[in-house]
């Protein structure tokens, strides 16, 4: 009876360590942006519990796994600290006005399906890190001003559907191994500093307009 005690005392800390883990995380995205609609007010970080915060979803175990804030006037910057959202599996930051860079922690987001940060204002460049979404199956940065080359890593995401980089600044060849194969030249189109597709064994992947 004790030892099932404890264990339910241990669950209980477990679940409000990670809520505040991944209330602070959010927390930390909110100081972050500018928010004239106050689309964030109930993003209280007096509250234990991110999972009563609106625009945020959560699984049975009280764990985020969704992030909806896609037109929602947003302005500021992305913020390392969504790195610690381990079972988010979409965020969706899509047509606000955030500018800066993608932050590499976010390639640590190993459950994501969906990376939604299409139409905003981001800037340097696509972090090889996403690489390592195994479970990506949609990456949109459309409509920003990325530059530098689309990384040779990401061909490596097998269950990667959707692929959209078009309306940056990117540079260098579009590669077309692994996932890319699939994909049309619309993914990557009005790059104007980006070549076409390159041609194994012919191309270099390191040549191309990216001085």
């Amino acid at each position: 009876m004790a030892i099932c005690f404890l264990f339910h005392i241990f669950v209980l800390l477990l679940t409000l360590t990670n809520a505040n883990v991944e209330g602070d995380a959010l927390y930390a995205l909110r100081r972050a942006v500018n928010d004239p609609d106050n689309v964030l007010q109930s993003w209280d970080p007096t509250l234990v519990d991110p999972c009563t915060w609106f625009h945020v979803t959560c699984d049975s175990e009280n764990r985020v796994t969704r992030l909806d804030l896609g037109n929602a006037k947003l302005s500021g910057n992305l913020v390392p600290e969504l790195g610690k959202l381990e079972r988010l599996q979409y965020l969706e930051l899509y047509m606000n006005n955030l500018v800066g860079s993608i932050p590499a922690e976010i390639g640590g987001l190993k459950s994501l399906v969906s990376l939604d940060l299409y139409h905003n204002n981001l800037s340097g460049t696509i972090p090889p890190s996403l690489s390592k979404l195994s479970n990506l199956r949609i990456l949109r940065l459309n409509g920003n001003t990325l530059t530098g080359r689309v990384p040779r890593e990401l061909t490596k995401l097998a269950n990667l559907k959707i692929i959209d980089v078009s309306n940056n600044d990117l540079c260098g060849y579009i590669p077309t191994s692994g996932s890319f194969s699939k994909f049309t030249e619309e993914s990557f189109k009005n790059n104007p500093r980006l070549e076409g597709p390159e041609l194994m064994g012919f191309v270099r992947y390191d040549t191309g307009g990216c001085n």
